[in-house]
């Protein structure tokens, strides 16, 4: 199928600011979809609220635009009745980590079959540019015009400790692995969580003096590297991408068919 086939044009041009990541997160998921040969009849996507939420209404697919913080929810309820579909969550900080904290935890200890994508731009971009748990000590916010004072959390780490079972961390200029970790991401079975370091160059880049989105791009390129690398030994700053754990464990829906198969027997 054409990857044209997966876009909904009549919603175009998509209301994205010039430079933003986002887009560059959808071209490679469509890209992975296409690859994947996926029936768009068989593919729900949930999104909640904010610049991240906007991509279920470009894609046409099965799609659920739903509260701020709860797309996990409502995801997990359709994966629960209909477990043969594909489902895949985009997610910005806010709805992935700050009011839909509770949800990623849980969604991954449960290990449901869902993919979670959290385009991490590291700012609250659709409301305003205020800071986000993923903003990062030191940084600007029009929240904290004077720096603000809170730790962000580790994607990677909060994932793996809550027993996410598929955990991998890239960037939109990193493309060509954006897109096979999302291939690998949708197919494994079991909760799979992917992290995009996502451009913002309306408000975290200018705020932060980071630069326009070419900059921010390059920032990404010079501040990451491949997990495993020698440079991170050197310098503990940088950050590393790639995919921290794939792993079998027992899925969630089918360990719920087991317990409905074994009552009914036992009737």
């Amino acid at each position: 199928m054409s990857v044209k086939e997966y876009v909904r044009e009549r919603f175009m041009p998509h209301i994205w600011c010039p430079g933003c990541g986002h887009g560059i997160v959808m071209n490679n998921l469509i890209r992975a979809i296409a690859e994947l040969g996926l029936p768009k009849n068989d593919i729900v996507m949930v999104t909640g609220i904010g610049c991240s939420a906007r991509i279920s209404g470009y894609l046409d697919f099965h799609t659920l635009h739903t509260l701020h913080g709860r797309a996990l929810a409502f995801a997990t309820g359709v994966k629960l009745s209909r477990p043969e579909l594909t489902l895949i969550v985009p997610m910005g900080d806010g709805d992935a980590l700050a009011i839909g904290g509770n949800h990623f935890i849980h969604a991954a200890r449960r290990n449901i079959d869902i993919t979670a994508i959290i385009m991490n731009n590291s700012i609250y971009g659709m409301t305003g540019g205020q800071f986000s748990p993923l903003s990062g000590y030191g940084t600007l916010a029009t929240t904290a015009p004077f720096g603000n004072i809170y730790e962000s959390f580790d994607i990677v780490e909060l994932a793996k400790g809550a027993g996410a079972s598929f955990v991998a961390r890239t960037t939109t200029y990193h493309v060509a692995t954006l897109k096979e970790i999302l291939l690998k991401a949708i197919t494994h079975k079991g909760f799979s969580v992917v992290e995009v370091l996502s451009q913002c160059p309306t408000y975290f880049g200018r705020k932060n003096k980071i630069g326009d989105a070419a900059e921010m791009l390059n920032y990404f390129k010079e501040r990451t590297v491949p997990l495993g690398s020698e440079k991170k030994q050197k310098d503990p700053t940088l950050i590393e991408r790639g995919i921290f754990v794939d792993e079998k464990r027992p899925e969630y829906c089918e360990e719920y068919r087991k317990i409905v198969d074994r009552v009914g027997k036992g009737r």
